[in-house]
């Protein structure tokens, strides 16, 4: 665990003070970014709870996913439902070459898999953590636990933020509290004038209650193709079955860019699924009806005209009503539609969502129009800066709201740094 400093008494030499609220990814990378911007300036850290870094502890199962191999960033921002255009011009000042190469300084070095996911290769989140957390303490920056900040104010062209401990008044302060479940959690930022967007989740699985293809919980599909019924939302990709429903990239990512459409929907919606993925009917029928030209003998449950894992293929034929032992050869023309309609448009109920593992992510958040790319700082409260998931900005699973939390974290510290024009008087706590 990281050290807890007592604060700055008065009298203090530091010429700077700056306080991150929130010790989280976003808020370390911030912090550590001022005081190497600044070396001279007091940063902070106040954390509400007895845990720094809790998200990157469980992150991609305890092996943190630090980041996407994606390192262009008008293509890296493509993977953020809401921000992408805002993310453009952030990732052109401190991207994930930036990311990359800093956690490679710091020790950690890191591998991509086949899906672009970027961990360490020690494929432990503490190898994460402890870089962090040495380079906060190596700087200087002062960490404080069980540490929340009840108000937050202007004061005479500074910051006042109450806290347990007593007043803090600082010149920059940067919130880093992550993503709040419900609206009341942001009220304190609406309190300064600041436009809020609403939150809902982001990343979550279907629920597909009284559906019985949950009894194939484990099994996944390499390749469908899935559309919410009624609207223009769709996704590509492999798709996991699960105990409660579905789940896995291509459900996760349609969840993330529908996020605000199926909130709306109050998360009862039907799913369509084709599960040849890019294969359409046609070609399907093509393939059936050349296998069972050349192999007539040959059970449905053996066919191998697509590949897909046996416990579901058997499913599927059961669900189309076709016997599995039945002869390919005699599948006639009204039974092959049967099976293709099952194939190419089959039909789940969705009612309810689950958070997706640990990785709890909200859409909503600080509008993005009223913060500065560059500086991520308030354009209505100077000196107020942002990073992470307060902002209006989430990215798809994959690593990209990480990257999201180091690059903005990066930009806010370093423009905290600046020199303040106004001089605090002294923290009044001891």
């Amino acid at each position: 665990m990281p050290r807890i400093f007592s604060a700055v008494q008065p009298g203090s030499a530091h010429p700077q003070r700056i306080v991150v609220i929130g010790g989280g990814a976003a808020g370390f990378m911030a912090a550590i970014s001022a005081k190497a911007h600044r070396p001279d300036a007091d940063v902070q850290v106040l954390e509400k709870s007895d845990k720094v870094l809790a998200k990157v502890r469980v992150s991609g199962g305890g092996r943190c996913n630090v980041t996407h191999d994606c390192s262009e960033p008008r293509k890296l921002a493509r993977h953020y439902p809401r921000g992408e255009a805002f993310l453009r011009k952030v990732f052109a000042q401190w991207g994930q070459p930036e990311a990359v190469r800093w956690f490679a300084r710091h020790g950690v070095r890191l591998k991509a898999e086949h899906d672009g996911r970027m961990f360490p290769v020690t494929d432990d989140s503490r190898t994460v953590i402890d870089a962090l957390q040495a380079a906060a303490e190596r700087l200087g920056v002062r960490i404080r636990m069980h540490c929340p900040v009840s108000r937050l104010e202007r004061a005479d062209g500074t910051w006042r933020l109450a806290t347990p401990l007593g007043d803090l008044q600082v010149h920059r302060v940067v919130v880093a509290t992550g993503g709040s479940p419900k609206a009341e959690g942001l009220e304190w930022l609406r309190a300064l004038g600041l436009e809020v967007v609403a939150p809902v989740p982001s990343l979550f699985t279907f629920n597909l209650p009284g559906e019985g293809i949950r009894d194939l919980m484990g099994v996944v599909a390499p390749n469908v193709r899935l559309r919410i019924e009624g609207t223009g939302l769709e996704s590509s990709g492999p798709l996991l079955i699960t105990h409660w429903g579905f789940s896995g990239p291509a459900v996760l990512r349609l969840s993330a860019f529908g996020a605000r459409v199926l909130h709306g929907m109050g998360y009862a919606y039907a799913v369509r699924v084709q599960w040849l993925g890019s294969v359409g009917e046609a070609h399907a029928r093509e393939q059936l009806q050349a296998e069972a030209a050349a192999h007539p003998k040959r059970q449905l449950a053996n066919a191998t005209a697509f590949g897909l894992p046996a416990r579901l293929w058997t499913y599927l034929l059961e669900r189309a009503d076709l016997a599995p032992h039945k002869p390919l050869g005699e599948l006639g023309p009204r039974l092959l539609a049967r099976l293709l309609d099952v194939l190419t448009n089959d039909r789940y109920a969705a009612q309810g969502k689950t958070t997706f593992k640990e990785e709890f992510v909200t859409a909503g958040g600080v509008a993005l129009d009223q913060v500065d790319p560059a500086t991520m700082e308030s354009r209505v409260a100077s000196g107020l800066h942002f990073a992470g998931e307060v902002l209006d900005i989430d990215g798809i699973t994959g690593g990209f709201n990480f990257q999201a939390a180091w690059s903005t974290g990066w930009l806010a510290g370093r423009a905290a740094a600046e020199p303040p024009s106004i001089t605090p008087p002294s923290m009044s706590a001891g």
